[in-house]
């Protein structure tokens, strides 16, 4: 069966959430990333209210970022499991050591014992555009990009697939393809060879009609750079959602699109959803759980530079975070949602000083247990010894 759960004779589905582990910070990792600058915004400028320049029309409640820091991951998997969020859909760019590839491979490494930890479940969303990237940056020969991919295929089978918190149906692990985009359908049938009967593939829906795989997930649909209407997208997820089996779609729910690639001199803008003030995301979230699919894929937690992040931010708060939690049942209220933003920033607050990072890193434990009145009470505690002023100084801190 797929990942969820019988509740009242329907399907409640697992709610997913597709998660960006790229970002790179100045104080963690010594210079600031590029999906924070895009070549073009300088966060070392900050503004009258403490905003740094940044890649993005929304800024983060955390600041902006490392995604190699152990104290960051722990806090985006007790959001996460607070809101409902069963697993999370991980953005990843295969082996090489290319770009930022090996980073971000790392940072995923660095993320699925914390997410272990709080009992949420992990699948992969293949770049498969990475390989084109890999033979135009001459590091992989045209000749060699199939076998590459079937090395690739043969990594996550021989790895990641065996993890029992990887995301399985029907028994065999899911994953998602962000394409496939630059294999052909025979290629494609070549580079997935390892897996045949050994995993669920996904695709977007267009070209999941081209290439042999299992079903397709959605996706917001903008395109040609308009603005899209709620008539217009709903229309197109109503098209989408017709087009397949129940059991073979993932179905997707978002807060809006609107990135900033023409402000930071990429290429043109993909287009626009409007916010509406999260009506985008309650609505487009309550058309998924209702389709009777097993899976529901949030895009996304934290795509800063598409605008479609759900985590906590300046502009919108708890918002997206708060009707989530509503609509899954989750069994945490409002209040424990709040805790491990005020954790994190705590253990921040308090670095180099012994005493108070031990207590803060038991408590981050604790909150990754759902042990979360001993964890709220030291919260409380610290919390009252900061406003008494700053107990030592915060080297490293992102903002």
């Amino acid at each position: 069966m797929l990942a969820a759960v019988l509740v009242a004779g329907e399907i409640k589905p697992t709610i997913l959430v597709h998660y960006m582990p790229w970002f790179a910070s100045k104080p963690v990792s010594g210079a600031w990333g590029w999906h924070w600058t895009m070549d073009h915004f300088d966060p070392d400028r900050v503004d009258k209210e403490g905003r740094r320049a940044v890649a993005s029309h929304e800024y983060p409640m955390l600041g902006l970022y490392d995604s190699h820091d152990p104290e960051l991951l722990e806090c985006q998997a007790q959001l996460m499991k607070f809101a409902g969020i069963g697993g999370l859909v991980i953005n990843w760019y295969g082996i090489k050591d290319f770009n930022d590839y090996a980073a971000i491979h790392r940072n995923v490494l660095s993320l699925i014992p914390v997410l272990k930890k709080a009992g949420l479940k992990f699948a992969v969303c293949y770049e498969d555009q990475t390989v084109g990237h890999m033979v135009k940056g001459r590091v992989l020969k045209a000749e060699e990009a199939v076998d590459h991919g079937r090395a690739v295929m043969d990594w996550l089978a021989e790895n990641w697939f065996k993890d029992e918190a990887y995301l399985k149906r029907d028994g065999l692990p899911v994953l998602l393809v962000f394409g496939p985009q630059y294999f052909s359908r025979d290629q494609w049938r070549a580079v997935t060879a390892p897996l045949s009967g050994r995993a669920a593939l996904f695709a977007l829906p267009h070209h999941a009609r081209e290439k042999d795989v299992t079903g397709s997930f959605a996706w917001p649909p903008v395109w040609g750079g308009k603005h899209v209407a709620k008539r217009e997208w709903r229309k197109e997820l109503e098209a989408v959602y017709a087009g397949g089996d129940a059991r073979t779609m993932i179905r997707v729910a978002f807060p809006g699109f609107h990135d900033i690639y023409e402000q930071a001199g990429l290429h043109a803008s993909y287009g626009r959803i409007e916010d509406r003030d999260g009506a985008t995301f309650t609505e487009s979230l309550d058309l998924a759980l209702k389709g009777g699919s097993g899976l529901v894929q949030i895009v996304t937690w934290n795509d800063y530079g598409e605008g479609t992040a759900i985590e906590p931010g300046r502009r919108y708060g708890y918002r997206y975070l708060d009707a989530l939690q509503l609509r899954s049942g989750a069994p945490y209220s409002p209040s424990d949602l709040r805790l491990p933003i005020q954790l994190y920033q705590l253990r921040k607050h308090f670095k180099g000083h012994l005493e108070a990072s031990a207590a803060l890193t038991r408590a981050s434990g604790l909150l990754l247990a759902c042990e979360i009145a001993e964890a709220r009470a030291c919260i409380r505690h610290w919390q009252a010894a900061s406003s008494q002023g700053p107990a030592v100084e915060t080297k490293g801190v992102a903002e």
